[in-house]
């Protein structure tokens, strides 16, 4: 080997990097232990919510020291910004896809037109989004491009307005208009991820990441460590749309309240009696609502039967007291729909008297652990404008009023002082209340005694610090151009995270040491000098990790195991070609060289395929399955660097001063020597056994089908630990009974269940996740601890019992068509990238013929077997994206087995093609790769099954496709690829083919 000198240099320069990379992991962690001691010092176990403030203690502490040198003048910053980043499943966290509306952004550039033919169009477009795969801007333009008549995009009613007047003139096309449109679209979801990158860096968590995906309108965030979902919730969806409105006097709405109810009573159907259960929390008075409206004192009471409005919503009871009052009533959070349909009924609405005929009725929030909401009607005109916009805010921040209650303040610049200033006047003067509203939420309604004139406002209310610091950040950050929704998002509690990385590293440990044991065991000294090479390559897989700054999974823990026993297979070819040169009667060090060039060709084949496998699944793959490829793909690289040249440079140095070194051990030596078997004959027989295994699969595929997990089909997911076993048939039946729809399995311990849910999956409020865990804490009661709370069930992943919800995640119907079409193209793409791959390499269509048959060979047992047993398995078997990531994987695979048999075969094609006949050299050929074939697909199935059982129920189905695909894979390799290649080629004496020479290894 030349060079020899340089690549050791290289070697050991790597190897320095790689370990000054991940120096800074090691750094963060010994701070990150010091701060958890701190924090477990400061806030002990009996302190309400101490995991919680823990960590808000944590935080405090690292912020504190962040910039103090830690070691080698290195800052805990500096250092954070260097490690090795881990994924949420490691670490507890939430990611989340939001989608910006399109229709939303389309109507402000339009100037809210009420054009028809626009507004059919935008109704249209949202229709087809459920089964299209073109954008919403696509579908826009096709459907308004379908509507008859002469309708124009450039319109003076759409957008040839003021808005877009200097872009778009009368006289323009709509093939003209639609690129300016298609531009103004992307800026507003330009400005809008601008604008969410802002809310995300003072959201308070380490490392967030946001960037744009392929979709026109949708944005990836990852929160590490971020767990509260309605926090999240609030900082991403908020359009930050603030507006101050007058209030309406309580006793001016009531009345029209009360003939409301009475007009209802002839629409609404008379419930059944049930029991009132809405409350306020006592901080004006100590009676409850209930009681003083069931006075006969109280004037405005309502009748006590068939009472559609008021079985729902109480009045304030202040009202008699305070006629001025800003809050008319109050209602539980679960019942606003249906007040709010009430009010929005067109005989409803054409009872208003004069002075509320413009009224806009909005709900408050909650104060403290309440549920209950107030009611106020806001003053507005025919437009419904406000009396103030919030574009005039300059700032606002997190502060405490004069009672030290957490509260937000507002500076106002430009036109706001002046119109605070009148806003306030008038409402000094007349009595009533200033609305602060954002979002269509009423903040808080405050009384002005004077005209203020300093531009400066206060928002408070029932907030914690962080509540408020949330809204002045949301405030601070701007408002979006138009409104943002999640449509699929993974949440992970810190101590599930915590587990994966126990299980992770256990299964990691254990599965190398097999196959460090493995390698000596079977190749003796050779197998040490390669068992070197092996851990140099995990440095060197690491270090590049942290160097890129890419984040590590479990899966990509998966695939760095996965990688250990594949990157063996390439010293198995270099090793057997050794072992064969030697028994040639060649010298060791001639075997050694030659052994290493003519494996050489094998090893690039091998290993080009299961990367391009692994890039498809990295440019289709989102979040966890792009780690899994990312470093199956680094694995891939540094397995062929330090299999070709470290080890290599192992055994020259070893031999140099003639050592002898035997590359088999006393119990392998003679193992498979003059194998010889005729492979061709039995491939009838195999034809009819992979013949009968397919229709059963597919037998199976169309009357059992798969067990399609949320990915595909929608849904939500939880995973939800007990104190002991429980019975998931009896858990199903008794959520079913709460949810409607719902399945639980056993999911790992039997003590767990991952529940999946249906239930009002297409409704987008923020309340339903809230009502879904509420009706899940309610089925599950009974099997949870008698005094753990509704706060803490929901918080189980963070609690020290680790009792309650310890992950959950959910995917809207749209994006699970999204991802269904994605992991079809990602499979189907995979294959034609690898046939085209082998017909350039082997120069023969039978050669990617045979491949690629075997591959769908592989693919329909492994879905056949999935599709036959994921009922009664112990372990979770839903096809989600890990699944895709499996098949990619097992194709990966099966390729690389095939491509080292064919390459064999057409070394000897070369060789011998004008002398022996095809199956002759097809029989030489598997029987001469049969070790190696056998040795790695040992070796793999060995590293599986090791992650298999130590690796944690969140990949065993994933590991257990994997396995099954390697079984499959080595058996189609032998009698399926070759056999359909030998059946579709001339059987006879070939002519040799002039080909260059393979660059070899000196």
């Amino acid at each position: 080997m030349q060079n020899k000198g340089l690549i050791r240099v290289f070697a050991i320069l790597f190897g320095l990097v790689s370990l000054y990379q991940l120096s800074f992991t090691y750094f963060t962690n010994q701070t990150e232990d010091k701060a958890a001691a701190f924090a477990e010092q400061k806030v002990p176990n009996s302190v309400e919510d101490y995991v919680d403030r823990r960590g808000e203690v944590e935080r405090q502490y690292l912020d504190s020291i962040g910039n103090d040198p830690i070691a080698l003048g290195i800052t805990y910053n500096d250092a954070k910004d260097k490690e090795l980043n881990k994924g949420l499943d490691l670490k507890g966290g939430m990611n989340a896809i939001l989608e910006i509306s399109v229709a939303d952004i389309l109507r402000g550039l339009s100037n809210n037109s009420t054009d028809p033919a626009f507004n059919q169009a935008i109704d249209q477009a949202a229709e087809a989004q459920k089964d299209s795969q073109n954008s919403f801007l696509d579908d826009f333009f096709d459907a308004f491009e379908a509507i008859p008549g002469d309708n124009k995009l450039a319109s003076p009613d759409i957008f040839a307005n003021t808005t877009l007047g200097e872009k778009i003139n009368f006289n323009m096309t709509n093939a003209e208009v639609e690129p300016i449109i298609a531009q103004e679209i992307e800026g507003s979801i330009n400005s809008a991820f601008e604008v969410l990158r802002n809310r995300i860096d003072k959201f308070g968590v380490t490392q967030p990441n946001i960037q744009r995906l392929d979709n026109q309108s949708r944005i990836l965030i990852e929160l590490p460590g971020a767990t509260d979902i309605e926090r999240v919730k609030f900082q991403l969806e908020s359009t930050a749309q603030l507006e101050f409105y007058k209030t309406h006097y309580a006793s001016q709405v009531a009345p029209y309240l009360l003939e409301v109810n009475t007009v209802l009573k002839d629409i609404v159907a008379p419930a059944e009696e049930q029991e009132t259960t809405a409350t306020v929390d006592s901080t004006d008075t100590d009676d409850s609502i209930e009681d003083l409206l069931a006075s006969e004192e109280d004037s405005i009471s309502p009748a006590a039967q068939n009472n559609p409005l008021f079985e729902v919503f109480s009045f304030n009871p202040a009202i008699q007291q305070y006629a001025q009052a800003p809050i008319v009533g109050y209602a539980q959070v679960k019942d606003t729909a249906t007040i709010n349909g009430y009010l929005g009924k067109p005989e409803i609405v054409r009872l208003r008297p004069q002075e509320l005929r413009f009224a806009k009725f909005r709900w408050g929030i909650t104060e403290g652990e309440s549920d209950v909401v107030p009611l106020y009607a806001l003053m507005s005109d025919r437009s419904g404008s406000a009396a103030m916009d919030g574009d005039v805010v300059q700032d606002s921040r997190q502060q405490y009023t004069q009672a030290g209650q957490p509260s937000v303040g507002i500076d106002f610049e430009g036109q706001g002082p002046g119109q605070w200033a009148k806003l306030t006047g008038e409402v000094a003067s007349e009595g009533n209340a200033i609305a602060i509203v954002l979002d269509g939420t009423v903040y808080s309604a405050a009384t002005a005694k004077a005209e203020i004139k300093n531009g400066a406002t206060e928002i408070s209310g029932s907030f914690t610090v962080a509540e408020a610091q949330d809204l002045a950040n949301v405030l601070k950050a701007g408002k979006l151009p138009a409104s943002a929704k999640i449509i699929s998002y993974d949440v992970v509690g810190p101590s599930l995270g915590q587990e994966a990385i126990n299980s992770g590293l256990m299964s990691f440990v254990i599965a190398l040491l097999l196959v460090l044991v493995w390698m000596v065991f079977y190749y003796g000294k050779a197998g040490l000098f390669a068992d070197v090479a092996l851990a140099v390559n995990i440095l060197f897989i690491f270090g590049i990790l942290a160097g890129l700054g890419a984040v590590l999974t479990l899966p990509g823990i998966a695939g760095i195991v996965l990688t250990i026993g594949m990157s063996v297979d390439a010293n198995v070819l270099i090793f057997e070609r050794i072992k064969e040169e030697i028994a040639k009667g060649k010298s060791q060090k001639d075997a050694i060289k030659d052994g290493f060039n003519n494996a050489l060709s094998s090893i690039l084949d091998a290993n080009i395929t299961t990367f391009l496998t692994a890039l498809i699944l990295f440019l289709f793959g989102t979040g966890p399955i792009q780690g899994f490829a990312t470093t199956l793909m680094i694995g891939i690289g540094t397995s062929l660097f330090t299999a070709i040249f470290v080890t290599r440079l192992f055994i020259d140095g070893y031999g140099k001063n003639g050592k002898s070194l035997a590359f088999s051990t006393g119990a392998t030596k003679n193992l498979f020597t003059n194998f010889n078997r005729d492979f061709l004959a039995k491939r009838k027989v195999a034809y009819i056994i992979s013949g009968v295994l397919i229709i059963i699969s597919l037998i199976s595929l169309f009357t059992n089908s798969l067990d399609q997990g949320v990915d595909f089909v929608g849904g939500r997911n939880y995973t939800v630990r007990f104190e002991a076993p429980v019975n998931a048939t009896e858990v199903e039946n008794k959520l079913i009974a709460e949810l409607e729809s719902a399945q639980a399995k056993t999911y790992g311990e039997a003590n767990q269940l991952k529940i999946t849910t249906k239930y009002r999956i297409d409704e987008e409020a923020s309340e339903v996740d809230d009502d879904i865990q509420q009706k899940l804490y309610a089925a599950l009661k009974s099997y949870l601890p008698a005094d753990l709370t509704l706060a803490q069930f929901v918080k189980g992943g963070s609690t020290e019992e680790k009792v309650g919800i310890l992950e959950y995640n959910k995917v809207g119907p749209t994006i699970a068509d999204d991802i269904k079409r994605d992991s079809f193209w990602a499979v189907l793409g995979s294959l034609v990238v690898v046939f085209l791959y082998i017909l350039l390499r082997f120069r023969r269509w039978q050669f990617s013929l045979g491949a690629v048959v075997a591959v769908f060979h592989d693919v329909l047992i492994v879905l056949g077997i999935f599709s036959l047993t994921y009922k009664f398995m112990p372990f979770n078997m839903e096809i989600d994206q890990s699944f895709i990531a499996a098949i990619l994987t097992v194709i990966g695979y099966s390729l690389n087995d095939t491509v080292v048999v064919f390459d064999r075969i057409r070394e000897f094609m070369k060789e011998y093609g004008t002398d022996r006949k095809m199956g002759v050299i097809i029989n030489q050929a598997i029987n001469s790769t049969i070790s190696r074939t056998l040795n790695t697909s040992m070796t793999t199935l060995i590293v599986l099954l090791a992650i298999f059982i130590f690796g944690g129920a969140s990949i065993m189905g994933f590991m257990f496709a994997l396995i099954v695909g390697v079984v499959v894979g080595t058996y189609s390799s032998i009698f399926i690829a070759t056999p359909v290649m030998f059946d579709t080629i001339q059987k006879k004496a070939l002519k040799p083919e002039k080909v260059e020479e393979e660059e070899t290894v000196a």
